[in-house]
């Protein structure tokens, strides 16, 4: 995500990086190299010339010309300007932040309205919502109020039978109303605290759908007012969800297929076209990926400085605090295993792409992905895969025949196996340098290791 966006910038931020003194001009090369890449991003004309005219007026001022590291100042300056313009620092009617939902407590039943039109993954949004609420403590119940679209019901039911979340629904039902008012009597019933309404969406905005969103609104008074929009559709987004918010009201955005644009036009011009925050973004297909919006880390990665934030708690969900101090042990005495190497090629897996944990890390997003091997990976997991569990344990006693018999099973040849566990003898030694280290040891180059087999 933002990829267009954060190379555009960096070569915008090589107007002004490293100089001892920065005068106008060099700021008005600086600004609009920015301002052209936030056009070709698809962010709103309004929105641009607010976050240019802003930026200059700030960084002519005494503050940049007179710093002491007057590049990194102007730096800093559009980094704090791009988290005001993505999001909203205030707080919300509960005196928790904005951004983040503004649910009651688990003693009374708070109430989610997602609304959004057709194909912007609204259903799927509400499943991968009810998981994270889940994950979180809260006991949500997923209804089945779009009584318009075909088998819309059906596949309600079955995502929540994916992420665990009771579904309510009412078999030839024709009113939502009165599908709400009974999951609503449901869930006090089951002690729910948290109900999520899939609502009716259409292909595009009609006044029929609007006025069974507003009547549905009234009966629920519901907490959130969350629309679903396609984060591929750029502008078009943003002009839908002024549309709902002008007609129906919104607290905030979900915005899906996050990790597939590339631009960033919509999440940029969001806020300050409709003063809605963006509050989740999908980052896939999976049910977890489901993430809060934040702006300054957004902020972060559009210019290039990462967000390690992100990338620590993704590894916190996948990796155990116990295990990874076992791990720690096994590097430092220089006994860790095979099976080791093959767990952790799977925690890997589970938190996504290598390319979006690289755009995390400070100094890496430019780092192609392929440039890793990654197909690597998938020849070493196949590999692992294909031995027994008493190999993975001592690889010592994989000679020749076991070597053939493994090369059969992953598909590959006896001389990748071989390579493969030469590699493991090279990395367990560099494991253990590393351990040894700490936290003050430097960050090895990810590349290294996954070198080519071939």
């Amino acid at each position: 995500m933002f990829d267009r966006l954060t190379e555009k910038i960096s070569d915008a931020f090589r107007f002004v990086a490293g100089k001892s003194t920065i005068t106008e001009k060099n700021i008005d090369d600086a600004v609009e190299a920015i301002k052209m890449a936030l056009l070709e991003a698809d962010v709103n004309l309004r929105v641009v010339r607010r976050f240019v005219n802003s930026t200059i007026e700030e960084a002519k001022g005494e503050k940049v010309l007179r710093s002491v590291d007057p590049g990194q100042q102007f730096i800093k300056i559009v980094h704090d300007k791009m988290v005001s313009f993505l999001g909203d620092t205030g707080l919300g009617p509960t005196g928790r932040p904005s951004q983040e939902l503004q649910l009651k407590g688990p003693d009374t039943i708070s109430i989610i309205l997602m609304l959004g039109l057709q194909g912007a993954g609204k259903t799927t949004a509400s499943a991968k919502l009810a998981l994270r609420l889940k994950k979180e403590g809260r006991k949500p119940l997923l209804l089945a109020c779009d009584l318009v679209r075909p088998a819309a019901v059906e596949q309600l039911s079955i995502l929540g039978d994916q992420v665990g979340v009771p579904v309510y629904k009412e078999e030839g039902a024709k009113d939502p109303v009165k599908v709400f008012r009974g999951g609503l009597d449901w869930g006090k019933r089951n002690l729910i605290d948290t109900l999520i309404i899939d609502t009716t969406g259409r292909l595009e905005i009609d006044q029929d759908m609007m006025a069974e969103l507003g009547r549905l609104k009234e009966a629920a008074s519901p907490d959130e007012l969350l629309l679903v929009a396609d984060a591929m559709t750029g502008q078009s987004a943003v002009d839908i969800a002024k549309a709902f918010d002008e007609q129906i009201g919104l607290t905030g955005v979900v915005l899906t297929k996050f990790d597939s644009d590339t631009r960033g036009g919509a999440a940029l011009s969001l806020k300050t076209i409709t003063g809605k925050p963006l509050k989740f973004v999908g980052t896939g297909e999976k049910p977890e990926d489901f993430e809060p919006f934040h702006p300054d880390r957004a902020a972060g990665r559009i210019l290039g400085m990462g967000d390690v934030v992100s990338l620590v708690e993704k590894a916190q969900e996948v990796i155990d605090e116990k295990e990874a101090l076992e791990l720690q042990k096994k590097m430092e005495k220089e006994t860790l295993t095979l099976e080791d190497w093959l767990d952790q090629l799977r925690a890997v897996k589970k938190m996504g792409s290598l390319k979006s944990m690289l755009a995390m890390i400070p100094g890496m997003s430019g780092i192609n992905e392929e440039d890793l091997n990654t197909a690597e990976l998938k020849y070493h997991e196949a590999i692992l895969s294909s031995m027994t569990r008493k190999e993975r344990a001592n690889h010592l006693i994989i000679g020749p025949s076991r070597r053939a018999r493994i090369a059969r099973g992953s598909g590959t040849s006896v001389a990748e196996v071989a390579r493969l566990l030469k590699k493991f003898e090279k990395m367990r030694g560099m494991m253990k340098k590393m351990a040894k280290m700490g936290k003050g040891g430097a960050m090895p180059n990810l590349a290294n290791f996954s070198p080519r087999v071939s």
